[in-house]
């Protein structure tokens, strides 16, 4: 468990004071007015009974800080598991009964995952996967939520076939278009109007939660009159509503274990702690950066591990990093992880004690909600920079995107990804050989195309780039092109810029030794660094090479080792003295 603390929380208590807990407090209680209704809309995107975003939210914020040592970020469910959630086991063909059975274990093979990554330390290899696959990912997320939740606000009801897409969503809402309800699309309409007027003029206000309520009170009005001016009839309305939070249901479940189970979970659980991974550190370094404090990934894997956890025996959902809700945190001035956990304290409270009102929530008004939510995922600026900055970044958006969108979810992130790191491999795998010249005067310089060498009997390579296996063969075909100049003699590899030799690229220097010398030729080596000698020392090129043409790098004075193997090349080439311009941090010596 190197650099993990078992209970980094413990530290918060030292010269925590009376006016930390009142920021603490207001803080946490800011951030459980928005996690509540969150929570809600999180549950209905991924399918579930609301008291399951409800009880995760709650669970999460208490549990996740006491391990994850963060100040600012609140654990929860979020919009990229949620939905990740859904199409989960949209794509296995469980009943609902089996879903809510297997989620407990599908947040125990999560939060396994995630402690074990913690303790490998997995989250350093974050770095290598693109934005462009997150991008790609959450818009596809973004549209697949929009597309879902329509029939919320038209007030249609149907079941989604396993398995179906955005294309089958949208081909079965237009389907049930003649069920369109009335008072739903109106309903929906005021919700809208509401909750832009309070995102406008009310912004430190928790409006999804005045949103609901005013629907609420709304929806009560528009059940008790007669729908004859709407409907042309003298029935009255009947909005669907959200069903009540019972929290004397709430209760310890212990997940089903089996290799059935196990087996069909085992792979979207990973996607999803994937996914958690790279939410948790996107949202956790960026609040670090700006609060000036350090951030430590595998800490916070370890806090999301144990949150999920503690959701599988308590009915949650997956939990991750909220951003909306840590961004709310750090806004409020909270000063120590125990505004979280105040905030968990506060989701719990409320649950129990007014989870009743819920049933007064109409769900055309949840659904306009999590459209709310879904719209402001779609990032127009990140999505310009992923396809206009590179073209391998173009690729791996429109890939991910793609695949997500039609496909599946966890699909696009996976085939993003592989993309991604293909790309970069293959982008790593072509090392830059710059030819160098000394002209007359001794000074080094790249030499211009078309031009020839100062001296054509040697030739100065610069190589620049990583050398592992994947860049060998390319590495040894670039050289081979080189050493058939029949006026050439001696080749001198300046390797200060070269990286991550191994075996493959060793192996690949030798035979090129050995044919160079079958044509009467050498290779010499400058500006080696100590990681380069060691891999020359343990694949046995220095005795193939010869210790005479090997010049170590000098760190005080960067081109004496090449001028050292420019001198030893003269003395190859026909015993000459030539004139060779040492670069010092004084000037130039000859």
């Amino acid at each position: 468990m190197s650099n993990l603390d078992p209970f980094p929380i413990r530290h918060s208590f030292r010269n925590y004071r009376s006016t930390d807990a009142q920021r603490d407090f207001w803080s946490g209680l800011n951030v459980a007015l928005l996690a509540f209704p969150q929570g809600m809309a999180y549950a209905l995107i991924a399918g579930l009974p609301i008291e399951y975003g409800v009880y995760g939210s709650a669970v999460a914020a208490l549990i996740g800080p006491l391990f994850s040592g963060s100040r600012f970020i609140i654990l929860g469910p979020t919009n990229a598991t949620s939905i990740l959630l859904f199409t989960t086991f949209l794509g296995l063909n469980f009943a609902a009964s089996e879903k809510l059975a297997l989620l407990p274990v599908l947040l125990l093979l999560v939060g396994l995952f995630l402690v074990l990554g913690a303790l490998l330390r997995v989250a350093d290899l974050i770095q290598y996967i693109s934005h462009s696959v997150i991008t790609g990912y959450i818009t596809a997320a973004a549209l697949l939520i929009i597309a879902n939740q329509t029939r919320s606000i038209l007030g249609v009801s149907f079941e989604l076939p396993p398995g179906t897409t955005i294309v089958g969503i949208i081909s079965l809402t237009v389907q049930h278009l003649n069920q369109t309800d009335i008072p739903s699309i109106l309903l929906s309409a005021a919700t809208v109007l509401i909750l832009v007027v309070l995102n406008r003029k009310f912004l430190t206000f928790p409006n999804i939660a005045i949103t609901l309520i005013i629907a609420s009170l709304i929806a009560g009005i528009i059940n008790t009159l007669p729908t004859k001016a709407i409907e042309g009839d003298i029935s009255s309305s009947s909005l669907q509503m959200l069903n009540a939070i019972d929290s004397s249901e709430w209760s310890l479940k212990i997940p089903k274990i089996g290799s059935a189970a196990v087996g069909n979970l085992a792979i979207s659980a990973l996607v999803i702690a994937f996914l958690c991974i790279l939410e948790g550190a996107s949202i956790g370094k960026s609040l670090a950066a700006r609060s000036g404090k350090r951030f430590n990934t595998n800490q916070e894997m370890l806090g999301m591990g144990i949150a999920n956890i503690a959701c599988s025996f308590s009915g949650g959902m997956p939990a991750s990093g909220s951003l909306s809700r840590s961004s709310l945190n750090y806004n409020s001035n909270a000063t120590s992880p125990f505004s979280s956990i105040i905030s968990g304290l506060i989701c719990t409270f409320v649950a129990a004690l007014f989870g009743g009102l819920v049933a007064y929530v109409p769900k055309a008004a949840l659904g306009v909600v999590v459209i709310s939510i879904g719209l402001s995922l779609i990032n127009r600026y990140d999505i310009n920079v992923s396809l206009k900055t590179t073209k391998s970044d173009a690729i791996v958006f429109t890939t991910t995107f793609l695949s997500a969108l039609l496909v599946k979810l966890e699909f696009g992130i996976l085939l993003g990804t592989i993309t991604s790191i293909f790309l970069f491999v293959r982008k790593a795998a072509v090392p830059e050989l710059i030819e160098y010249t000394a002209s007359k005067d001794g000074d080094l310089a790249p030499l211009e195309k078309g031009k020839s060498r100062h001296d054509p009997e040697v030739s100065i390579v610069h190589v620049e780039g990583e050398l592992f296996f994947g860049a060998a063969e390319l590495f040894r075909d670039q050289m081979r092109r080189l050493v058939e100049d029949s006026n050439l003699k001696v080749v001198i590899l300046k390797m200060r810029n070269a990286h991550h030799l191994d075996s493959t690229s060793a192996l690949a220097l030798i035979e090129l030794v050995r044919n160079m010398r079958e044509i009467g030729r050498y290779l010499l080596v400058s500006e080696a660094r100590e990681e380069v000698f060691q891999v020359f020392r343990n694949s046995g090129l220095i005795e193939v090479i010869g210790s005479e043409n090997i010049f170590p790098e000098d760190s005080q004075n960067p081109t004496l080792s090449t001028a050292q193997a420019l001198r030893r090349a003269k003395e190859i080439v026909g015993g000459k003295r030539t004139r060779v311009s040492i670069f010092t941090k004084g000037g130039k010596n000859s």
